[in-house]
């Protein structure tokens, strides 16, 4: 286990607090001689399966954990300056009981407990402990905090209440030394907590960033998150440059005579073993009517739909159909199709109208003949094996647009449908790009306005535009650089944070649907009124769940609206029966007149 480990620090996903980049910081452990490192993002699991595979694919092992905040009452307290500074408490993952009794407590903590901050309570902690270890964090844990108040015994009722709750072999004491009197102060009383409880100690350095060097990069992704200019006393600036990730020689300096604590960690790592499983399908169960089995309602539905789409079947047709039913029984899509049929059917029944289908999912006969689709793929000559062949690891994924105004009334059904707990939005994170990185950092550099608007203006736009890369195009940036020591500094810290995750937000299309409650397989939180995984769509995919896409297309809405006009005078006027060969058309096309059509 090399001969000590990190077992407390904040990723780029504890927003614009931790600077410790996901994919540099297996790297770094490695240099410093260490084989495994945890990550404790602030109350959130956002990080968890990046930072796992980042781990694996470097040889070091992955400690999946997070940095809880718990309630001084209960979750469900909310009174103004009595509620709203939370203790810190660490948690780390031994086990798949672990695993999920975290994200139990970390997706309560956001949809029960939030109050400025996600928080727990005692009581969740006694529900959901199996498979935890926990440390008592740093100077804003519960402990720390009664022993620099002079509360002796408080801090030691606290810690067996704690120990009562993990078992005897899952609680540690955390000590820390960043050159903060407190810190200093409260040690010897830590030991002696220790030695009358036999609480064993766990030696931690709260890991911001990942270099001492990179400490005013991580003050400077504060101050933009307070709104701070750098030096000016913001509130979480941090008081050293020691949050940093330490070597075992650099830790036994600054904790000299706790040569115990340090070995704990290493005891600690060994104990925690988790591993996840990728490209795994987990789809949702679709129940068919009167009990019937699956393939055999779904061969029927396909069948008659393909009666009714040609009338005639030829020989090509029949080899076409029975090609895909074949791959997608096999490869176990039967259910996926019945619950995109399921719920066009219901928009169409309710009269919402539902786009014709494109993308991949538009090669598939089969999703002609049951409806999911409105474009013949044999007249065009499409291929079915680009949305699904059995070399196709990820999930195949019908892109489905609906009405603009009505979208939601789609996605309340499929609420209805699978139960409220099965379904879930999907979170996106908005990173900080070349400009945006750029006016940030200014901001908080506290330079002036027109000085970060030339700089910012002199990176081109382009798709994926880096700063590496402007400085590259850019003539007028590079001289701008060249030209001033601010500049410079600007841009290189700018380069530091540029790509990292500034907040989070809900996908505008993205829907999961799961066969057990979405919480056994990811963590959740709330976003104003909806519940959104804590996992970004591409991890979701991995991770084998089924996501969808509920498009909404104002181009169908406005359709809609015509089509509805046009009836008043032509009452049996349907966007369906118009012709697709139509000259005049065509013409209008030849011309260039096509503002307004969407995808043409």
């Amino acid at each position: 286990m090399g001969d000590f480990v990190h077992l407390h620090l904040h990723t780029e996903y504890s927003l614009l607090d931790g600077a410790c980049r996901i994919r540099e910081l297996p790297r770094r452990v490695k240099e410093l001689g260490q084989d495994a490192v945890a990550i404790t993002d602030h109350g959130v699991l956002y990080g968890a399966i990046d930072f796992y595979k980042a781990c694996k694919k470097e040889g070091v092992k992955p400690i999946i954990g997070c940095e809880v905040y718990v309630a001084p009452r209960t979750r469900f307290d909310k009174v103004h300056k009595v509620d709203n500074s939370p203790y810190h408490l660490v948690l780390l993952c031994k086990n798949e009981e672990g695993y999920q009794n975290l994200m139990q407590l970390v997706s309560l903590s956001s949809i029960e407990g939030f109050y400025s901050k996600p928080r727990v309570d005692l009581e969740l902690l006694r529900r959901y402990s199996g498979g935890l270890i926990a440390l008592s964090a740093c100077l804003a844990g519960e402990i720390p905090r009664k022993l620099v108040n002079g509360d002796y015994d408080g801090a030691r009722e606290t810690a067996l209440r704690y120990r009562d709750i993990f078992g005897p072999d899952n609680y540690y004491l955390e000590v820390q030394d960043h050159g903060i009197p407190e810190q200093l102060e409260i040690l010897p009383r830590l030991r002696q907590l220790s030695e009358e409880t036999g609480i064993p100690m766990a030696a931690t350095n709260d890991c911001h960033y990942l270099r001492r060097e990179d400490a005013r990069m991580q003050n400077i992704l504060v101050c933009i998150q307070t709104g701070h200019v750098v030096g000016d006393g913001g509130v979480l600036e941090f008081p050293t440059d020691e949050f940093y990730l330490k070597s075992r020689s650099e830790m036994e300096q600054s904790l000299a005579g706790f040569q115990d604590a340090l070995d704990n960690t290493l005891k600690i790592a060994d104990r925690c073993n988790l591993e996840f499983t990728f490209g795994q399908t987990r789809l949702p169960h679709f129940a068919v009517p009167d009990g019937r089995d699956h393939e055999e309602y779904f061969a029927d539905l396909a069948r008659r739909g393909l009666k009714k789409r040609y009338g005639e079947i030829t020989p090509e047709l029949q080899a076409r159909w029975d090609y895909e039913m074949d791959v997608i029984t096999r490869m176990g899509y039967t259910d996926y199709y019945l619950i995109v049929w399921d719920f066009i059917r219901y928009a169409k029944s309710q009269g919402i109208p539902v786009g014709p289908g494109r993308g991949s999912g538009a090669g598939s006969l089969i999703a002609y003949c049951i409806g999911i689709t409105g474009v013949d793929p044999m007249k065009y000559q499409l291929i079915f094996e680009r949305f699904l062949n059995p070399e196709r690891i990820s999930m195949p994924d019908f892109d489905v647009d609906f009405c603009y105004e009505r979208r939601q009334e789609v996605i309340d059904y499929v609420v209805r449908k699978y139960g409220a707990d099965h379904v879930a939005q999907i979170i996106t994170f908005g990173t900080m790009a070349a400009r945006a990185a750029i006016r940030d950092v200014g901001r908080a550099m506290g330079m002036s306005y027109q000085a970060v608007d030339r700089v910012a203006k002199a990176v081109p736009f382009g798709l994926k535009m880096t700063i590496e890369r402007a400085l590259k195009d850019s003539k007028e940036l590079r001289e701008l650089q060249e030209g001033s020591a601010e500049v410079r500094e600007l841009l290189d810290m700018a380069q530091r944070v540029e790509g990292m995750p500034r907040h989070a937000s809900t996908h505008a299309a993205g829907v999961v649907i799961t066969a057990d409650p979405v919480s056994a397989y990811v963590p959740l939180q709330k976003s104003d009124e909806s519940i959104i995984t804590q996992y970004p769509m591409t991890t979701l995919e991995e991770l084998g769940l089924l996501k969808m896409d509920f498009l909404g297309l104002r181009n169908l809405t406005v359709i809609d609206h015509c089509e509805k006009e046009i009836r008043r005078t032509h009452p049996n006027f349907s966007v369906r029966t118009i012709s697709l060969e139509d000259e005049a058309v065509f013409q209008m096309f030849s011309r260039g007149e096509t503002e307004g059509v969407f995808q043409f």
